[in-house]
């Protein structure tokens, strides 16, 4: 196999310019590589060796790698997927981190919740379980993860489904005297620990209360006095025409005294 030395770059920026070494003969021939994204990966010790397998290219992933990214959160398909390897490659390196993991959530479960006026005397458990059974959940369903942030702290993960929704809830653990404490990162979290949990999750309006007394029976119509009215079939009496006197008749004085 020839060996070529780089002298420099193409007038077009996208090549390297390289010479063979001089044979027996001294003359040196000029070759132009194309600087693709294999040169670089190659450049930068990411590319795969010739005659090299994929179990080999496993190996660039470091055991220290894998136990970073799993202690920071990532799951073991996570991790695996990123790096193109085998699942069983990473569950090797991957097991002892998950199991302190799962060591750092339970021992946040016995640590008391931190509220407005301190720490409470129930532990987070207790005080999880009690906010779920009084929403009407059952915590057989809740599980608990936590992982390492940047700063060295343990964040706390509940997770627990309502119905056919999948609800999760964030708290900062601090390990301590008497178990530590945790405090809640998000809002689900500060309504799992706050005192007052036992009120309805959404507030109900008040309803009115509405009179339903039977209404008063309304009073009998007063008649009014009318005009007595003749009965049917009765004749109105006439009243009779006055009969002048004898005296007016031959003195010719009418009836209403007038001459």
């Amino acid at each position: 196999m020839r060996e070529l030395r780089a002298i420099g770059l193409d007038v077009d920026g996208n090549h390297i310019i390289c010479e063979s070494a001089g044979e027996d003969d001294g003359r040196t021939e000029m070759f132009r590589v194309r600087i693709d994204d294999r040169l670089r990966g190659a450049v930068r010790g990411e590319g795969r060796r010739v005659g090299q397998t994929n179990a080999d290219a496993s190996s660039m992933l470091r055991p220290k790698d894998i136990q970073a990214r799993i202690r920071a959160g990532a799951s073991v398909e996570q991790v695996a997927a990123a790096a193109g390897v085998d699942v069983a490659r990473v569950e090797r390196f991957a097991h002892p981190v998950l199991l302190e993991r799962s060591r750092a959530a339970e021992l946040a479960t016995a640590a008391h919740p931190v509220l407005s006026d301190g720490p409470a005397v129930p532990t987070l458990l207790e005080v999880v379980t009690s906010a779920l059974v009084a929403r009407g959940l059952s915590s057989d369903s809740s599980a608990w993860d936590a992982w390492r942030n940047d700063d060295g702290r343990w964040t706390v993960q509940l997770a627990w489904k309502a119905g056919r929704s999948d609800n999760v809830a964030h708290f900062r653990f601090t390990p301590g005297a008497h178990g530590g404490t945790v405090t809640a990162v998000d809002d689900a979290a500060m309504e799992l620990i706050d005192p007052d949990f036992g009120r309805p999750l959404r507030p109900v309006a008040a309803v009115p209360e509405l009179d339903f007394d039977e209404p008063a029976a309304p009073a009998a119509p007063v008649e009014e006095d009318q005009p007595a009215q003749p009965r049917p079939g009765a004749r109105a009496r006439r009243s009779k025409p006055t009969i002048p006197g004898w005296e007016d008749v031959l003195l010719g004085v009418r009836s209403t005294g007038q001459r």
